[in-house]
């Protein structure tokens, strides 16, 4: 008995959304990760811990992103330091003002960035420098470094380095307790690395439809469950607030490790959990992103980025994640108007898993649960940006930021 393609098409649909709520971590059920609503014991003592924060061109969120890091109510020696990388509308002169208007200029250095180096995407480089200025950089005042850094930040002794280093974008406001509640949550938990995925925006119409579903698709790709089971080969993080201890970033080969990595935050996380690190992951409120995607452009652009990096460069991983987008999302819509009635059922039990798996996270954006039966539409406009991830690397402008194609060439 044959089976007609319809038919075998809502079979292979059923098969893949019972997989993903069922089994796939649960990636969906985002209030069991949700960082706002855990209450832990906080350690006896606080290590040290710097915060690196890599900058270009961030003059329109710098002061707040600033403001909220020397706020941070934290119990132990902390210092901010801010990576200028070649900006040149006036980002450091307004981190400076900023913290000289809260009265933080000790706890904030800024540091000029040396050129970008080949082999090295910018971010990393920026964040490299970071890390070789509180750790192991020259003295102050030197040709290498013209921004003086405290000389508490440049101990020669082990002891004496911050046992923490925080990444931080330079387009992200925390919570006060922000820094506090990961360290307690890495001290407790003797986590190697912890991140937190930051709100992202969602307040006009391209942000209401994309925003959402590209958190559910990244958790869906690295379910936190997953990411913190030492035995599960999966390693994430969120690179706009990502905590690691020093000597595992040691231990690893610093950054230069991953200096090419355009998803420089997972490659480390893959890097950390190789060496036997342990990870978490969660999401938080508290802390918010301050980038406005006013167009579909701009969030697709985004999405562009790094997309065809996920898939390796490989034509065949995109073809496939083509077809597998259109089978997940697309089909369970278009089988609810199939001829055949088990067709038209198991797309309808397709579609309610859709549903039901996004839901968490649309009200998790406090967004109407209305939202959920545009998942459909929001897959195709995720498509073509992969696509067209694809035809700017095959074009030798893959990875575009700031001005910079970093994907390696085609």
């Amino acid at each position: 008995m044959s089976i007609s393609f319809p038919a075998a098409v809502a079979v292979l649909c059923a098969g893949v959304w019972i997989y993903l709520v069922f089994f796939r971590g649960a990636f969906w059920r985002i209030a069991k990760f949700d960082d706002d609503h855990r209450t832990i014991s906080a350690p006896q003592d606080f290590p040290r811990v710097c915060a690196i924060v890599p900058a270009r061109n961030e003059a329109a969120t710098i002061g707040v992103t600033v403001a909220a890091l020397l706020e941070q109510d934290y119990h132990g020696t902390f210092h901010v330091l801010l990576i200028d990388d070649h900006s040149d509308d006036g980002t450091a002169e307004v981190a400076k003002r900023v913290a000289a208007e809260n009265r933080g200029e000790e706890l904030l250095t800024v540091h000029s960035a040396r050129p970008l180096p080949e082999g090295w995407t910018g971010k990393l480089w920026a964040l490299n420098e970071g890390v070789r200025a509180a750790c192991s950089g020259p003295g102050p005042g030197t040709e290498d470094s013209p921004d003086p850094v405290p000389r508490h930040m440049l101990a020669a002794k082990a002891e004496e380095l911050a046992e923490y280093l925080w990444f931080t974008d330079a387009d992200v406001e925390h919570a006060p307790d922000t820094l506090r509640r990961l360290v307690t949550r890495a001290e407790n938990d003797r986590l190697d690395l912890a991140s937190l995925m930051v709100l992202l925006r969602a307040r006009t119409f391209p942000e209401k439809l994309l925003i959402p579903a590209f958190v559910y698709f990244f958790l869906q790709l690295y379910p936190p469950r997953w990411i913190a089971n030492p035995r599960s080969r999966t390693a994430g993080a969120a690179g706009g607030c990502l905590l690691i201890r020093s000597k595992v970033l040691e231990r690893i080969g610093g950054l230069a490790a991953i200096r090419d990595a355009l998803i420089d935050d997972c490659t480390l996380a893959r890097a950390v959990k190789t060496a036997g690190g342990r990870l978490w992951m969660g999401v938080t409120r508290s802390s918010v992103s301050l980038r406005d995607y006013r167009s579909f452009g701009e969030i697709r652009d985004m999405i562009a980025r790094t997309a065809f990096t996920q898939l390796r460069y490989s034509a065949s991983l995109l073809f496939l994640t083509i077809v597998g987008l259109f089978l997940t999302y697309i089909a369970p819509v278009v089988l609810l108007f199939a001829g055949a009635p088990v067709s038209r059922t198991l797309g309808a039990v397709s579609s309610v898993l859709l549903a039901a798996s996004f839901l968490p996270t649309i009200r998790y954006y406090r967004l109407s649960p209305a939202w959920t039966l545009l998942l459909p539409l929001t897959a195709v406009f995720y498509a073509q940006a992969t696509l067209l991830s694809a035809v700017r690397f095959w074009l030798g402008r893959g990875g575009q930021w700031k001005g910079r194609a970093q994907a390696p060439s085609s």
